[in-house]
This record gives structure tokens, C-alpha cells and sequence, in this order.
């Protein structure tokens, strides 16, 4: 019964060889008999098409990405896909090679027993460019350089009867192949790589190689798949099966079983789904290990147990001295099991910190939580998601600690702490457990810092996603917001997108010196719309001044924020806003110059004179621009 949570422990926070993680799973789920937890990647059929004759001609790959983003994982898949052994990829060997018979008919590939050959190719994997690579500063072993050089070589001769598969993060192969010796291959190749980063793109025309960023897999997505076989995994089968005693493990006091049970929930995938889709539309990709490690600690957490994750001993031990508590899904979700200094070093808590559930709440949700007991209004919300939660709502501490915060009794302020620290966890259940429907009503988004955040995923993107245009009183705000910002000014306009400056400067903070107006309905030419970019997965806010001359912004979830904010509030701290502000004074900047652009290609009327239009607002922040003319 024990063996599957132990197991289960490995995906956790625990220390680990971060280098030699996927082969350190494989050996334990050899070792104990288990299955480790694995799906297909979202990008593994493209990569294993990349061998497959029967789609097309073979041709090279490299995995790139972060950290856990599953590189070794999709080298393995291909390896079994061509039939390699897998007592040799259990070796430590980073650097691997193998003879791959192609067929005849190459619509069998790669199932086939004994085939007429088309073609024998010998396949090298190096599955891990840091491990195989010499340290900075060491010289190359020759063999390894040369087999780069052929590497680079193989690249643009089509007649090579040699592929590769290497996976490295993104830093660590500009760096090794900078290393190399300057052949010409060598050089085309830095370039390709170098071009494929930047420009996000897979190929490059005329190159035998499919470049794979595993970086730009949706988070999201990775996460309904991850989710799938971590709750339909077998292990849980065997915990489930004949019936536990009160404390014993899986049974009904169980914390471990409660937070599955939990996790299995629609509402509380669907609200993890939408933290991760944020990250995915903030730019801050989670990979693969990130999640895993996400999920076995929001089942397995508990701040008072080895290494802050349970095991079968411990909980007979938490349910008898009343800390069930502390094991609770909701606080697990954000790593609050695990010390300050450990889970500010993990990539997933680090991001879910920026949303501040917890801390940042609304009257409404302090009055449920405190007063909603004894309310008329808000009594049958605080009996539905505090009182009635028997495992991680109010219990005998809550309410003693809430009366003596109420009544002003205590002047113990650990007592004080501790009831706000109740107020923290209690918030972070409620994001977990308002339904849609009262969504609006209880205000959800206002328990993170990004208030806009459900409206950008309902209202943008997943209108943009379904080819349906955003409602206009959205982009009207956005307008609005930008025009404060591109002019310095409490601008009320939403009809026209005003692009000023001060004379000389177009990133002053007031711009008084109107360049421009650009129309936002669409008007010979000129439009400002909303788009979704399948290719990148971005959502753009567009201003075009022509059908071919547009400027594309992305339209972040924080940077969607902001400008709300500022259209509906008027300023923001400076410590959310200073990078929007610049981000979007830099657009600024490439608005003009696409004005200019188009200028150009107008014929200018002479004139004796100098004209500008200086920019003032009327009493109700309505755009009065006038015309002056200066001498030259």
C-alpha cells in the first residue's frame, strides 16, 4: 500500500540530481515495479515524424528548452520508436548511436519485422550537451569535436547517411558550438541555430534539421495531460481497494485521499488550468517536471513531515494530533508546506506567488470570512464553503481565533498572526471553491493581484480562439488606457488612438505634440483590433495604419491589467507598472515610425511654414487640439 506514495515522493520537492532526473524515475519505477507517471508530449509525434520515411525524409533534430521540460524523456521515446535497446539507454552514457534499417515500404515504418531495406542510416543521440560537452574553459576531446563537425557537415549535405538527435537548453548549445573550430559548416550551422532561436521558427529552408523548443509548449495544455494520468494512475487503484480504518491511510480522515479526491474535482482543475493559462499569457512557461512536482505536492504536503511531503506512517500520527489542517490542498498549491528559502527556489510556487492569492482579498470576502456566519446575505456562502468544509475550513481554532480578533481581546499578536495566517488559507479555499455561476458576484479575480484576469481569459482569449471579435467596450478601454499613456495625460478619448510626443523625445512622460490619430474603427485603412496567433499562441493588439503597414503588440495578461487599470483607475504603483510603462512606450515608438513609414510614401505639400498641433484636454478630459504654425 505504501509503495506508490513513496514512489510518488520522487516527483515532489525533494532533493535530486535535477541532471539525471528522468533516468533517476525510470531506475526507481524499475526498482519498486511501478509505472512511472507519463504521457504523450504535445510535440512527440512531430519529433518521432522527423525519423519516419514514411512522412517524409529523415532529418535531424534538436530539443532545446529549460530545464524539465521533458528532452531527455522525448529522446527515449524516439529510441524505443527505432527499436533501441533499453538495457543500453538505462547506461549513464549521455552519448548513444544506433543502426536503424529503413524499409522498403515505407508506409510500415517503424513496425516491421523483416523487411527488404531501403536504406541503413546511423543514428547518434547525445542526450544531454552538458553532460557530453567539456566544461567551459577545457578543450575539446577530438573525437566528440569531430563528431560535432559532422554533425554541422551532415546539416547541408543531403547526400549524408548519418541523422542526430541532441537535446541541450537553449544556453548551452550557442556556447558549445561556439567552442567549435571555425569550419564553414561550423559557422552556417551557428547561424541556423541562432536564427531558429530568435525568430521562433522549426526549419530553415534548404538545412536538414527540425529545431523543437520544448519552451513553447503550452503549459496549459501539459497540464491537462499531466493531470489525466496522475489521477488515473494504477497506483491509486491499490490504495483504494478493501476498506481502511478511520485513521488509517486512504481512509475517510486521510488528508493524502482528501486532497485527490480534491484534485479530481472540475473546479479545482479548471481553476489550476486557468493559473497555468495565465503563466502561458504572462510569458512564464512551467515545464513538465515543474507540474508533476506541483501535483505530488498539493496530495502529498505537509509542513511537519520528512521533507514537508507524507508518507503512510505519518498519517495516523497528523490525524491524531488534530494537524490535518496543515495538509491542505489549497495551501499546498502554493508550496506553503515548504520553507520560505525552498519554495522560493521552485519554478512553479515562485510564478503562483505573483498572483498573491491569499494576500490580496476584497471587503466582501473578509466580511464572509469573518462576519459571514451571523449575515443574511452572506450566511449561506459562509456555511456552503467554510463551515460544511470539515477537513481545511473553520474548525475550533477558527473560531476561537476570529471571536478574540472580533472582540479585540487578545493583545497576544502571535494570536493575531496566527488568525491572519488563517484569513490567508481560508482565502486560497475560496479560489478553489466559488463556482462560475458566483463568479462575479463574490468578485474572484479580486483574490489575485490581476483583477482583469478571469475577463482576459473569458472575454479575449478565448473569444479570439473561436474566431468571434472582442466586444467593443473591452477595446475601448484599452484605447483609452493607451492614450494616457502615449500622451502623459487623463485623456477620456476611446474613439482614436492619439500618438504624441514632446518634440524631440517620443518617451516622455507628458507628450503634448500630437503626431497622429489614428482611427480604431476601421477607416481607410486604419483599424485597432484584437487577434489570437496560433503560431506563437500570443494574443495582439494591432494598429494598422494600412493593410500592409501594422504594428503587433503582445497583449499580455499584465500588461492587459494595466492598461485597464489605468483606463478605469488613472495610475497604478510604480513597483506593477514600471515595466508596462515602458513596454508600452517602446510600442509607442514603433507607432510612430510606422507613421512615418507610410508619411513617406505620401507626397508632402510644400509649405513656408512649420505646422504643429499641440494637444490639451478640456474640463472633461475630452482631446481640444489645436493647430500652431512656427517659421522655420
Amino acid at each position: 500500500m505504501s509503495t506508490w506514495l513513496r514512489f510518488l515522493r520522487h516527483y515532489g520537492p525533494v532533493p535530486r540530481n535535477d541532471n539525471m532526473y528522468d533516468e533517476t524515475i525510470q531506475r526507481s519505477a524499475r526498482r519498486q515495479g511501478i509505472a512511472p507517471i507519463e504521457f504523450e508530449h504535445p510535440y512527440q509525434r512531430r519529433i518521432e515524424d522527423c525519423f519516419n520515411q514514411a512522412t517524409a525524409d529523415p532529418v535531424s533534430v534538436i530539443l532545446t528548452g529549460t530545464a524539465g521540460d521533458g528532452k531527455t524523456h522525448l529522446c527515449r521515446q524516439v529510441w524505443k520508436a527505432l527499436q533501441g535497446k533499453d538495457e543500453d539507454w538505462a547506461s549513464d552514457n549521455p552519448y548513444l548511436t544506433i543502426n536503424f534499417h529503413y524499409p522498403k515500404d515505407r508506409q510500415k515504418w517503424p513496425d516491421f519485422e523483416e523487411p527488404g531495406l531501403y536504406r541503413s542510416v546511423k543514428i547518434h543521440f547525445i542526450r544531454d550537451l552538458s553532460g557530453w560537452a567539456p566544461q567551459q574553459g577545457a578543450e575539446w576531446d577530438t573525437d566528440k569535436e569531430a563528431l560535432l563537425q559532422k554533425f554541422c557537415y551532415s546539416l547541408f549535405n543531403a547526400e549524408a547517411e548519418e541523422l542526430f538527435l541532441i537535446a541541450a537548453n537553449d544556453g548551452q548549445l550557442i556556447e558549445a558550438f561556439r567552442r567549435l573550430k571555425d569550419t564553414d559548416a561550423v559557422k552556417k550551422a551557428r547561424r541556423v541555430f541562432e536564427d531558429l532561436l530568435v525568430e521562433d521558427r522549426q526549419e530553415q529552408a534548404g538545412v536538414r534539421l527540425k529545431f523543437f523548443n520544448l519552451s513553447r509548449a503550452s503549459s496549459a495544455e501539459l497540464f491537462d495531460r499531466a493531470i489525466e494520468k496522475f489521477l488515473t494512475h494504477p497506483g491509486w487503484d491499490e490504495l483504494k481497494q478493501g476498506v481502511p480504518g478511520e485513521n488509517d491511510v486512504f481512509g475517510p480522515k486521510c488528508p493524502i485521499r482528501h486532497n485527490y479526491e480534491l484534485l479530481g474535482t472540475p473546479l479545482v482543475k479548471a481553476r489550476l488550468r486557468s493559473l497555468l493559462e495565465l503563466c502561458d499569457y504572462n510569458g512564464l512557461h512551467v515545464p513538465v517536471r515543474q507540474i508533476l512536482l506541483l501535483l505530488s505536492n498539493a496530495v502529498l504536503g505537509h509542513p511537519d513531515a520528512s521533507q514537508h511531503l507524507m508518507l503512510p506512517k505519518d498519517v495516523p500520527k497528523i490525524i491524531a494530533a488534530g494537524t490535518v489542517s496543515k495538509a491542505s490542498l489549497y495551501n499546498n498549491i502554493f508550496g506553503s508546506n515548504l520553507s520560505d528559502i525552498r519554495r522560493q527556489s521552485i519554478t512553479i510556487f515562485d510564478f503562483f506567488e505573483r498572483f498573491q492569492i491569499g494576500y490580496e482579498t476584497s471587503n466582501r470576502v473578509d466580511n464572509l470570512l469573518i462576519f459571514g456566519e451571523d449575515d443574511d446575505h452572506l450566511g449561506n456562502y459562509f456555511k456552503t464553503f467554510i463551515e460544511q468544509d470539515s477537513f481545511y475550513g473553520a474548525d475550533d481554532r477558527f473560531y476561537a481565533a476570529k471571536h478574540e480578533y472580533i472582540e479585540g481581546t487578545s493583545e497576544d499578536e502571535d494570536k493575531d498572526k496566527e488568525f491572519l495566517d488563517m484569513l490567508v488559507a481560508q482565502r486560497r479555499g475560496l479560489f478553489f471553491k466559488i463556482p462560475k455561476e458566483v463568479e462575479q458576484e463574490l468578485k474572484l479575480w479580486e483574490l489575485t493581484v490581476f483583477k482583469f484576469a478571469g475577463e482576459y481569459l473569458d472575454e479575449i482569449v478565448d473569444v479570439l480562439k473561436c474566431g468571434a471579435v472582442v466586444k467593443r467596450p473591452l477595446v475601448s478601454r484599452l484605447v483609452k488606457g493607451l492614450n494616457r499613456v502615449f500622451t502623459g495625460m487623463l485623456i477620456n478619448s476611446d474613439r482614436e488612438l492619439f500618438l504624441a510626443t514632446s518634440g524631440n523625445y517620443s518617451q516622455a512622460k507628458v507628450s503634448r505634440i500630437l503626431v497622429e490619430c489614428v482611427s480604431v474603427e476601421p477607416s481607410k485603412g486604419e483599424k485597432v483590433i484584437l487577434r489570437f496567433d496560433p503560431s506563437s499562441g500570443r494574443v495582439l493588439l494591432s494598429v494598422f495604419f494600412a493593410p500592409d503597414n501594422f504594428v503587433d503588440f503582445n497583449l499580455t495578461l499584465i500588461r492587459y491589467e494595466f492598461l485597464s487599470r489605468i483606463s478605469m483607475e488613472g495610475a497604478l504603483p510604480a513597483s506593477f507598472s514600471k515595466e508596462c510603462y515602458e513596454d508600452l512606450l517602446a510600442f509607442k515608438s514603433q507607432l510612430i515610425a510606422a507613421y512615418v513609414k507610410r508619411q513617406a510614401k505620401e507626397e508632402a505639400p510644400v509649405s513656408s511654414t512649420i505646422a504643429l498641433t499641440l494637444l490639451s484636454l478640456t474640463e472633461q478630459g475630452t482631446p481640444d487640439p489645436r493647430a500652431v504654425e512656427m517659421m522655420p
